[in-house]
């Protein structure tokens, strides 16, 4: 009888368990990279809900205002300091203060950012649709919730790795906010 394994059958184990943690790797990033652009999304549909709350709260304008970067978006929550509604020039010159330091989305997220994949189309059919423009609140970078819960409407399209695409909604008469994932298969946008 033999008492241990041979070299050769210890090699060939090992060159087996590598070989399947290979063909996992793959399956195991593409997870990762769906999980965080599907959480990135979460966290801004979260972000909104607060934007909204803290206009209910502090009964003015609070606005989520970005900002182009060369890599990407930079956003900020800022409140009226004045009472004539969130204004680019006045969060410039202080009057509108930021609420909270401002960040980016792949900060939180590597990964992910405000983008637009390719062969990604309208939500709504007939919609004007430029898919250079991730960031879509009339002509306005900013969404505005306003002290009796309205808001400025508009859609935030957020992409991940391995081409993810998301789209987060709001909706002006409400300010309710929708989570939207771009089906490739169907070639079209279903509720998340």
């Amino acid at each position: 009888m033999r008492a241990g394994y041979s070299l050769a059958e210890l090699v060939v184990t090992l060159a087996l368990a590598a070989l399947m943690a290979g063909m996992a790797a793959p399956t195991a990033f593409g997870a990762r990279d769906a999980i965080r652009a599907l959480s990135a999304a979460d966290y801004v549909a979260a972000l909104l809900d607060v934007a909204r709350t803290e206009a209910l709260r502090r009964h003015v304008n609070v606005a989520i205002r970005f900002e182009p970067e060369a890599a990407g978006f930079r956003y900020t929550m800022v409140a009226d300091g004045n009472g004539d509604g969130v204004r680019t020039a006045q969060v410039l010159s202080g009057i509108d203060p930021p609420l909270r330091a401002g960040e980016r989305l792949d900060e939180q997220f590597p990964g992910v950012t405000f983008g637009i994949a390719e062969g990604v189309g309208p939500i709504d059919a007939g919609e004007p649709f430029d898919n250079r423009d991730p960031i879509r609140f009339g002509r306005s970078r900013m969404v505005s919730f306003s002290p009796t819960g309205t808001c400025t409407p508009g859609t935030l399209y957020i992409v991940g790795r391995g081409q993810r695409q998301l789209a987060v909604r709001v909706l002006g008469a409400t300010g309710r906010v929708r989570v939207l994932e771009f089906n490739p298969a169907l070639a079209g946008w279903q509720p998340r």
